[in-house]
């Protein structure tokens, strides 16, 4: 008997595909087949999480603290969050403000929840996270991407804000540094942006999952700027727990009871498992692990952004944090130049290289921007280069 297929929701036209899986799968495909495949593409960690943080966690699993927690997260990690911001910004956040999530997609999804309207419009750049415009639609709301390139260091700025409020947007969803580009909103242009904000009576979400992974400044977070911000952080990227799905969210002191009544509904709380051991991050021992593995990842910034540009890759803005490159490829030697799609196809069919095109990250990009993870060894980074060098040539 046939099955009929179910109706789906029309919101679902509004929600691509992630290409960056689709190349994921061929390099896996290529790999079975017995080709060794350098993956410079998924935007994760080559480290896992701290041998301190392990060790909390099996000491959690012990005492059987493997129950649901109260919606908001532990108190003992909302306190060590609202430390973590004591000693890396110097503000004071009161833990009650700390909302502990499942990733920071659990925290992108629940600020969505909270904020967007059906048909509100919410400003980001172009490039961005594809995932952050896929938020927005899951609430029926529309993300208008602004094109941003290498003069705005492909970050939305204040001019760009209200040029393009009208009478639909209700708010802005940045990110800083940002996922692709690795560059980050100057503090005096957010700042601007902010008060662009305020002054239209919009909301801003902020993802700072990066800013731990911030190398040639201090980070600067929107919460010393303005309290009326959300902002997004979690434990995947300078805490190397991506698998562990926990995040964290800070928001404003008005909005903790809608936040928590939603995160009830929708995810009752994050892992309590990993909750747990996620104290064990703050500790010196671990905090000095991750000082030496951001050096590490500054190291291959280092390493591989010449690297690049001698392959005729231009970086036409110096990536100041995460572990991304965004690359113009229209400058290589190579019949596919300016054509990303085709372009990265090539350097994994013919180099066996993983890298990912622009079209994820939004049409203005699209066809000349590839993104470059640096998240691998030095050596795979050297290996990698001199491959395309070859295909290039």
């Amino acid at each position: 008997m046939d099955l009929q297929r179910l109706a789906t929701a029309s919101r679902l036209a509004n929600i691509d595909a992630f290409h960056v899986m689709e190349l994921a799968k061929q390099a896996n495909e290529l790999e079975r087949a017995g080709r060794h495949i350098i993956h410079m593409g998924i935007g994760e960690p080559d480290f896992t999480a701290a041998e301190p943080v392990v060790r909390a966690a099996e000491a959690a699993m012990r005492r059987g603290v493997t129950q649901y927690t109260g919606a908001l997260g532990i108190h003992a990690l909302r306190e060590a969050i609202a430390g973590y911001y004591k000693t890396m910004y110097g503000l004071e956040i009161p833990a009650r403000r700390v909302i502990v999530t499942a990733g920071a997609s659990g925290a992108l999804l629940l600020a969505c929840a909270v904020l967007v309207e059906i048909g509100a419009e919410v400003l980001m750049p172009d490039p961005s996270y594809p995932c952050n415009r896929h938020f927005v639609a899951a609430f029926d709301g529309a993300a208008r991407m602004i094109p941003s390139g290498p003069a705005e260091r492909f970050q939305l700025t204040a001019a760009q804000v209200e040029a393009n409020w009208n009478e639909r947007t209700r708010g802005v969803l940045l990110a800083s540094p940002s996922n692709p580009t690795g560059t980050s909103i100057l503090p005096d242009e957010l700042a601007r942006i902010l008060q662009a904000v305020r002054a239209r009576q919009g909301f801003a979400i902020l993802d700072e999952i990066y800013q731990g992974l911030s190398y040639d400044a201090p980070p600067v977070s929107a919460l010393s700027l303005d309290d009326n911000v959300v902002t997004v952080n979690s434990f995947s990227k300078y805490f190397n727990m991506t698998g562990w799905r926990l995040g964290w969210l800070v928001v404003p002191d008005a909005l903790v009871a809608d936040f928590e009544k939603v995160a009830q509904n929708l995810f009752i709380c994050a892992s309590a498992v990993a909750q747990h051991a996620a104290l064990a991050c703050f500790t010196p021992e671990a905090m000095a692990i991750y000082d030496e593995r951001k050096a590490e990842f500054r190291r291959r910034r280092d390493l591989i952004v010449p690297a690049l540009e001698s392959l005729g890759l231009h970086v036409p803005v110096m990536p100041d944090g995460a572990f991304y490159v965004y690359a113009d490829c229209r400058g290589v030697n190579h019949a596919a130049a300016g054509d990303a799609d085709r372009l990265t196809q090539a350097m994994l069919h013919d180099a066996g290289v993983v890298l990912v095109p622009g079209q994820d990250f939004g049409p203005h990009t699209a066809r000349d921007y590839i993104r470059v993870s640096y998240a691998t060894s030095r050596r795979n980074i050297e290996e990698a280069m001199a491959r395309l060098q070859k295909l290039f040539r």
